[in-house]
């Protein structure tokens, strides 16, 4: 502690993140890149350390809506869902996580999507249902270790929009 109280470092924030859409309600950064905004602040504040795209790894993945959700006829711990992703008729997904639900906006990676960890969505069958895509977690998204369920989001989340642009 110094003569005041305060603990080593007071003010220094350590591995704190900043969301470029919370610093530009503060200041314009219209026409400059986020490598060009990073460079700046560590010229000119504080050392940026690195810079992370909310939803990399996760091409394709998009805002779905659950339209119906019923139990699997072959397994206990499954749901069959009908999934909406504002492109073309509902896709069956087979889901596993316990708080899938109908009326959900959930994060939704259709077949050709790709996850932060390499996986490619491709169709299989599980206990004999075909799933056409995937209802994503925190953890499949590379947001956390969360894993107990599927990621909800807001009613408010277009469909279709990339879950980048909704994180």
């Amino acid at each position: 502690m110094d003569v005041f109280g305060r603990p080593p470092f007071f003010g220094a924030v350590q591995g704190m993140k900043i969301s470029l859409n919370w610093l530009g309600d503060f200041v314009d950064l219209d026409g400059f890149t986020p490598s060009e905004i990073a460079d700046f602040l560590s010229l000119h504040t504080a050392e940026v350390e690195g810079v992370e795209v909310f939803g990399a790894g996760a091409e394709g993945v998009v805002v779905g809506e659950v339209m119906s959700c019923d139990p699997h006829p072959d397994a206990d711990k499954l749901s069959l869902t009908q999934v909406n992703c504002g492109k073309g008729d509902p896709v069956q997904v087979v889901c596993g996580a316990p708080n899938v639900a109908k009326g959900q906006r959930v994060a939704f990676a259709p077949l050709g999507a790709s996850l932060p960890d390499g996986t490619v969505l491709e169709k299989v069958k599980l206990r004999g249902q075909e799933s056409l895509g995937m209802i994503c977690s925190r953890r499949e998204l590379g947001l956390g270790q969360e894993h107990d369920g599927i990621l909800v989001l807001g009613e408010e989340a277009l469909l279709g929009l990339p879950i980048g642009d909704v994180l």
